[in-house]
Parts: structure tokens; C-alpha cells; sequence
């Protein structure tokens, strides 16, 4: 892999996380995040390659002025926009559409385009575009990478990507399962692989991304062919704030019956449903905690875990037969990477019928790193592979820009 480090930017609407990063040998020379953008109490805090912090509370009133502070603290340590060593930005971009299936270098086409997806990720693209936009005013010359989150699903055949909708209305509006945590899923994916001494292509893996946000994807040979979410990141699994799978029909009733706005029904579902709405926590840690308690409390909380396992197991049951052979399950993110108790109560059961099961040893042993967590005799292994999308971003981009 040639020399050179790329910049990795996840821009939010009040924040932007960053990461400077080498793919030759996966180091991390800094990495910080800005907070509170546009409001009081605006912070950054950076840290070095050694492990020491920075922090500088200051007015940011846009993202103009906090990647100005950010690429001053780049500048202090001798990695700022000009160093001779970074040959790309790499932003993440949550929306591409049905257009963008690979990393792409930003041209003023590319961005038009990545506007007119604004109204398909209203609260993501519009940030994506801020960070491209400026970073590109602090050196001009430096090529910027778009990576979409949605890339890595565009491989699902078009009876996994329709919706039962008229198909006018769904072309006019650009209606369509296109999934998302899309870098995840495919770092997850090639690195179960190569835990299991096997080439990607030959492996089938369903991928289980359990954070906050929650989806699942399978993936056969290398491809994605079916993932959880769709047209956005509400449908699916249950998440910390999100309802994930619904009836349709509950948005009619309440509107008809609740006299619910249209907005107020997007906030409940997307804000106050999943494991908030069913307990009052969305972390699981938390929950875990509760039921270990008992009581009525715990007994809430024990419902939410539940819930939330039982919507898991079905996904891994229908992907299970969308693949026909299942080589392994993947576990990451911050509730897949940590919580014994959800992997256990994911795969108890499926043994006989369909092949996976933890070693109870293996599963509560805290370890970095991917790990495989099932016995040696078991059909399907049970993996922990902690996902690492900033790796993945500043991987392909950097194979974009040095050919």
C-alpha cells in the first residue's frame, strides 16, 4: 500500500468526529471531535498518537470555524491540511442513492447529486455537505472522498430492494430499500472472513450491527444481498430510539384516531420507540442492570430485552434462508461487541436447526479484537468483530486517490 494518510471526517449537524489515518499500518496519528456547533458551550477535544488530550472551548458558530480549530490542532502536532503526508479528506456520506456504489472524488457533479438525495437523508446529507464543502476551503488542493453509507448495499437484487408500492409512485420518488452502516457491514464482513482463514468471496455471513442505530445485513461471497433497513434507518431491528419494523397501518391510526401531525408521528417512532419507548433506557447495559433487579422495574426491562432479541432472532432466521448456507454471524458494535447476554439470547435454541451457539466461556470473555465465541464443533461460528468504519473509509479513499 503506498505512503500517505487520509483524513476521515463524519460530519453531523452540531458536530464533526474526525480521525487521521494511515491504511498501511492502521495507526491513528489523531483523532478528536467537535461538540455543540452553532450553540453554547461549543468544544473540541483532540487527541494525539501518544494517547494526550487537548481541549479548547471556544465559540464555533458553523463548521467553518470548528474545522478551522481542528485543523489548527492538526497543525500544532505538524499533520495540518498542507502536510506532505496526507493525500485525501474521506468524508462519510450517509445517502448515495441508486448512482454511488463505490468511494468517489467530490466534483461539483457529485455534489449536486449528493443535494438532490438531501430530501432521502434530510437530517445527514446536508452536514456530509458542510464538512465537504469546507474542508475544501482549508486546502483547495487536496482531493475529497465521498463514502456512502449505502454503497455496500446496492448489491441486493431488485426483489430484496422493491417495495409491494405502485411502481410509478416508487420510481418518482426514488422509493427502495437502500440500507445503511453500509462501511460497517463491509468491514465487518471481510474481516470475519479472514477470521475464519477464509477469502471473502467464499464465505457467508450475516452481520449483526447493534449499536444505537441497529442493522442487519447477509452477505454472500463478499456481496450484500438483503440488509434491515430501507428507504431510512427506521425500518428493521429495534434500536435505542427507533421502532424498527412497524405495521404501516399505525401511522394511519394514529393519526385518524390519535389526531397525531405527521411530525409528531416521526419523532415517536424515530425518538421515543425501540428500547426508550419500551423501558425508558436505550442502553443496554442499563437494562441488563434492571433486570438483574427484579421488580416491576425489571420486569419492563426484561419485556424491552426481549423484545429487542426476539426481532433479532427472526432477521437471523429469514437471512438464514435468503442465503441458504450460513458460515457465520457477526457481532459488532457497541451493544454487539460488549453484551454477553444479547449475543447468548440471539443464537440459544437455534443449535439443532440452524447451526450457531456460544461457548458461555468464550462469549463472557472481555478480549480486543475479532474473536470467534462459539465451540469448535459448532456448524455456523459465532464471531465478535468490532466494526471500524473510519478504517474502512480511509481505506478506500485512499485506494481511489493513489491508483
Amino acid at each position: 500500500m503506498t505512503d500517505g494518510r487520509v483524513l476521515v471526517l463524519n460530519s453531523g449537524s452540531s458536530s464533526v468526529k474526525y480521525q487521521l489515518v494511515d491504511p498501511a499500518d492502521r495507526s491513528r496519528p489523531a483523532a478528536g471531535i467537535v461538540e455543540r456547533i452553532g450553540e453554547r458551550g461549543s468544544r473540541l477535544r483532540h487527541t494525539t498518537a501518544d494517547g494526550a488530550r487537548r481541549t479548547r472551548e471556544e465559540p464555533m458558530p458553523d463548521h467553518r470555524a470548528a474545522l478551522k480549530a481542528m485543523a489548527a490542532e492538526l497543525a500544532a502536532d505538524g499533520l495540518g491540511f498542507d502536510s506532505p503526508g496526507l493525500v485525501a479528506v474521506g468524508h462519510r456520506v450517509v445517502h448515495g442513492g441508486r448512482r454511488f456504489t463505490e468511494p468517489t472524488l467530490v466534483t461539483p457533479e457529485v455534489e449536486a447529486e449528493i443535494e438532490r438525495l438531501v430530501p432521502l437523508a434530510p437530517l445527514h446529507n446536508p452536514a456530509n455537505l458542510t464538512g465537504i464543502r469546507t474542508a475544501r476551503t482549508l486546502n483547495p488542493n487536496l482531493p475529497q472522498v465521498a463514502v456512502f453509507d449505502t454503497a455496500f448495499h446496492t448489491t441486493i437484487p431488485e426483489a430484496a430492494a422493491r417495495y409491494a408500492i405502485d411502481t410509478g409512485v416508487a420510481d418518482a420518488h426514488r422509493i427502495r430499500r437502500y440500507g445503511f452502516h453500509g462501511t460497517s457491514h463491509a468491514h465487518v464482513s471481510r474481516a470475519c472472513a479472514r477470521l475464519l482463514g477464509r477469502d471473502p468471496s467464499e464465505v457467508n455471513v450475516i452481520v449483526l450491527h447493534l449499536g444505537n442505530g441497529a442493522s442487519a445485513s447477509a452477505v454472500a461471497g463478499g456481496r450484500c444481498v438483503e440488509t434491515s433497513m430501507g428507504l431510512t434507518p427506521l425500518e428493521g431491528l429495534v434500536m435505542g430510539t427507533r421502532s424498527g419494523d412497524v405495521d404501516p397501518a399505525v401511522i394511519f391510526h394514529l393519526s385518524r384516531v390519535a389526531g397525531m401531525s405527521v411530525d409528531a408521528i416521526d419523532d415517536l417512532l424515530n425518538r421515543r420507540s425501540g428500547l426508550i419507548g419500551l423501558c425508558g433506557d436505550n442502553d443496554m447495559r442499563e437494562i441488563r442492570r434492571r433486570i438483574d433487579e427484579g421488580g416491576e422495574d425489571g420486569e419492563r426491562a426484561r419485556l424491552a430485552f426481549e423484545v429487542y432479541v426476539h426481532r433479532l432472532r427472526k432477521y437471523v432466521g429469514a437471512y438464514t434462508a435468503v442465503l441458504g448456507r450460513v458460515d457465520a454471524i457477526a457481532f459488532t458494535a457497541g451493544v454487539g461487541e460488549n453484551s454477553a447476554e444479547v449475543r447468548a439470547a440471539v443464537v440459544a435454541g437455534m443449535d439443532e436447526g440452524l447451526g450457531p451457539v456460544v461457548d458461555p466461556e468464550r462469549n463472557a470473555r472481555r478480549e480486543d479484537g475479532p474473536r470467534i465465541i462459539s465451540p469448535e464443533y459448532a456448524r455456523v461460528a459465532v464471531a465478535v468483530v468490532p466494526t471500524d468504519e473510519e478504517l474502512e473509509i480511509a481505506v478506500q479513499a485512499h485506494a481511489l486517490v493513489t491508483g
